[in-house]
């Protein structure tokens, strides 16, 4: 048979052969999505945990003119655990555990699609179904990449203060204090903003991923677990955004 036109890299990508696509790994490829999915819950638990702690911004002050916020970041520096652990300890594990997260979750996502494209060759993928998942599986890379950056940035302004992340006014351990100058800021308000929109596209698509990748194949658990990675990055969104914006608002001064 005579074929127009042909293409010897589409031949011999489709050829049936012995030889591997890519060299033999170290790292099995399950092992780099379970570590994905891991890292990922991780983070999603940790998202939830401190949004719920930032929202105490919106309760009013003591009796005697402090407020829950401040209570709550004193809590979180020194008396986690206490007297279980000594002052600051569990601090300090949860930065380590996170840091090793981070760091497994970009190793793990770099590798993966360095694989990936090494097996598809210059073939990409194409006629995706569209929709809302194949919109968040084309953008994962990306809205990850915007995260790392915001989550630099948010450490520079709020919990380090360094200038020109923080604002002027910065005080080590003034919570309440720092958020009204920080996000009194509209361009930081707006930045925070847009990076929670990115946090709800990229952690829905990744407890999507995390419930396939961790081998939940029950039909009603995965419906539920399927609907909460909808709901729960909608809630952060929300919440998270809403603090911000009421300050800039001066619905919370």
């Amino acid at each position: 048979m005579t074929v127009n036109n042909i293409d010897r890299d589409a031949i011999a990508h489709g050829k049936i052969t012995e030889k591997p696509l890519r060299d033999r790994v170290g790292i099995p490829t399950w092992v780099l999505k379970l570590t994905m999915a891991i890292t990922g819950l991780i983070f999603a638990g940790f998202v939830v945990f401190h949004m719920v702690g930032n929202l105490k911004v919106f309760l009013p002050q003591y009796e005697d003119g402090s407020r829950p916020i401040d209570e709550y970041g004193h809590w979180l520096q020194e008396d986690i655990l206490y007297p279980l652990l000594p002052h600051g300890v569990m601090l300090w594990v949860t930065r380590i555990v996170l840091l090793a997260a981070i760091i497994f979750h970009i190793y793990g996502a770099a590798e993966l699609t360095k694989r990936s494209r090494q097996s598809r060759g210059k073939f990409r993928r194409t006629n995706l179904v569209g929709g809302f998942n194949s919109f968040t599986t084309s953008t994962m890379l990306l809205t990850g990449i915007i995260l790392l950056a915001f989550i630099i940035f948010h450490i520079l302004d709020l919990t380090v203060g360094v200038a020109p992340a923080a604002s002027s006014s910065f005080e080590h351990g003034e919570v309440y204090a720092n958020m009204i100058a920080s996000f009194s800021r509209w361009p930081v308000t707006i930045f925070y903003i847009i990076a929670m929109v990115v946090l709800f596209l990229h952690l829905s698509h990744g407890i999507f991923l995390a419930v396939s990748d961790l081998g939940i194949t029950g039909k009603r658990t995965r419906a539920f677990l399927l609907a909460l990675s909808y709901l729960v990055p909608a809630i952060v969104m929300i919440g998270n955004i809403a603090i911000p914006l009421s300050i800039a608002l001066g619905l919370v001064q």
